[in-house]
């Protein structure tokens, strides 16, 4: 493996590899799971519940160290651009959506990992060593998406590796090469990021006049992602934040104040302590001691 544990925040990849990643197109999703199981076969990613939720037919509920494809069912009373519901009068729609670790530009899981377990490797992409993880669970909280999470059995991180493994050999990940209407699309990041650009014409065109990429501006607050979606809906209502934010922002700021208020910390003990020692105390019958 080529590590990479100086965190670079670089919008390539060295080593002459370009930055590669998923372009989600959720229009055309149509909810079969193929990429839950296939992830789960190859990575072999322990079985995480098959009970019903009574969240829809959903029954991952959402992503986790057992989860690394999640597809979201998401009911709406609202028409599907120009298309007939096929439910009499009634405006009906599903929105579908797999979901799946950002992959990020700016990785906070990369910044707060202790170990070198997290890194970025020559593709661009962000993945997890679980014989280094350490289990302290710095990566759980600082993710803005909720990827990451902690096995119980292991106690250790997971997420996905965009199949780091199979990479080398020229074969797409386990998902994307599964997904059976090619909702799912790997490949070259900028060229991704042009196909998009195109769908979305192609879609607002359609009558779906809210749809919208997201994770696609290399200018947000981590940097743009590696793993991006067309959305039909408000990144909310697929349980996306509207704005993310790279939760270590602030760490550099965070640590110069920390700095600061230690050195003045320092010199008023010291000037105490030289105060103490200049004038000197006297005792009961006022000998100097």
């Amino acid at each position: 493996m080529a590590f990479d544990l100086d965190h670079s925040l670089a919008e390539q990849p060295t080593d002459g590899h370009r930055r590669v990643g998923f372009f989600t197109d959720t229009s055309i999703c149509i909810g079969c799971k193929a990429c839950e199981v296939a992830c789960k076969e190859w990575n072999d990613v322990p079985e995480d519940g098959l009970d019903f939720t009574g969240m829809s037919y959903d029954n991952t509920v959402g992503l986790s160290a057992d989860t690394w494809r999640h597809v979201a069912f998401i009911e709406q009373r609202r028409p599907l651009g120009h298309q007939e519901p096929g439910v009499g009068e009634m405006d009906f729609r599903w929105l579908m959506a797999s979901d799946v670790c950002k992959h990020c530009t700016h990785a906070a899981c990369l910044d707060v990992c202790p170990t070198g377990s997290l890194f970025r490797t020559e593709y661009g992409t962000v993945v997890v060593q679980e014989d280094v993880c350490n289990g302290c669970g710095y990566c759980v909280p600082a993710c803005p998406f909720g990827v990451i999470g902690k096995r119980e059995t292991t106690g250790v991180a997971a997420k996905c590796t965009m199949c780091y493994d199979r990479l080398p050999a020229g074969e797409q990940p386990a998902c994307a090469k599964t997904c059976p209407t090619d909702s799912i699309q790997f490949g070259d990041l900028d060229e991704l990021r042009e196909r998009a650009d195109r769908r979305l014409a192609q879609v607002r065109e359609a009558g779906m006049t809210s749809a919208r990429l997201y994770g696609h501006d290399p200018d947000d607050g981590v940097g743009g992602t590696g793993a991006f979606f067309l959305l039909l809906d408000e990144p909310e209502v697929y349980g996306l934040p509207p704005d993310p934010v790279v939760t270590t922002k602030d760490l550099p700021s965070m640590w110069r104040h920390v700095g600061v208020a230690a050195v003045a910390l320092l010199a008023g003990v010291a000037a105490a302590a030289w105060g103490r020692t200049g004038s000197g105390t006297t005792g009961p019958r006022g000998r100097i001691r």
